[in-house]
């Protein structure tokens, strides 16, 4: 179990409360340098997963995993913390993640197709940031047809990024009504967002194993989005990720 730093309990007051016995943080949602939307490298997420002390970082790319893969071999590795492969794949009416992930999803399709493909890798079918119109959410009508279809594993009851609390409670209370398990995230863009939202829950080994002792966790998180402070840097190019 990762123990927090000063400078992340700092930004994130709740990373002082200690996880219970047997319990670990998992951030189900965050961002590398591989999403084309955020430029923090591979070495920065190391960094700031330390010192934020999450024990199960999901790496959620937009429409690319080359990212997560590097990380899962190079923190695994290492010991530093674990790593879940996952995509933020964009559909036509909107973004569903897909955890556990072994393969690259193809974005474009319709959110059906997109995740009976996730479901057909055995992976988690994630749905984020629901009814917010400022994160790409899947459209409502989407998110019922998944949802009756059986297709919708977990829904974000918390995301950071959202600054509408209505929204993450809205979230909360769609996923209870339909019997979905409830997870957060930071949807960090930038290093110093990890912390910021996670779940807190019992240790597991596998999705199916996720899926169940996600249902024991708990929502940890608050709204957190500003910006990277400004410095010199210089980014690797990763080429085409979309």
């Amino acid at each position: 179990m990762g123990v927090a730093a000063e400078a992340a309990i700092e930004r994130h007051p709740h990373l002082a409360e200690p996880c219970r016995d047997g319990f670990i943080r998992v951030d189900l949602h965050s961002h590398t340098m591989f999403s084309g939307d955020s430029t923090t490298t591979l070495d920065e997420i190391a960094e700031s997963v330390v010192e934020a002390g999450i024990d199960v970082l999901c790496v959620t790319d937009h429409n690319a995993i080359e990212g997560a893969v590097r990380l899962k071999r190079a923190l695994e590795g290492d010991n530093v913390c674990r790593v879940v492969v996952g995509e933020e794949v964009r559909t036509h009416t909107g973004e569903i993640i897909g955890l556990f992930l072994t393969e690259r999803i193809a974005f474009g399709a319709n959110a059906v197709d997109t995740a009976q493909q996730i479901r057909a890798q055995g992976a988690v079918m994630y749905v984020p940031h629901p009814f917010d119109p400022m994160r790409r959410n899947l459209t409502e009508d989407a998110l019922i047809e998944l949802t009756g279809l059986g297709l919708v594993d977990a829904i974000e009851a918390h995301n950071s990024k959202t600054s509408l609390q209505s929204l993450n409670k809205r979230a909360r209370e769609f996923g209870e009504a339909h019997d979905l398990a409830l997870g957060a995230g930071s949807d960090a863009h930038v290093p110093h967002a990890l912390g910021s939202a996670y779940v807190e829950m019992p240790d597991f080994d596998g999705p199916t194993e996720f899926l169940a002792k996600l249902r024991d966790g708990y929502l940890v998180g608050h709204h957190w989005d500003l910006h990277r402070p400004w410095s010199a840097r210089i980014i690797p190019s990763v080429g085409d990720t979309y």
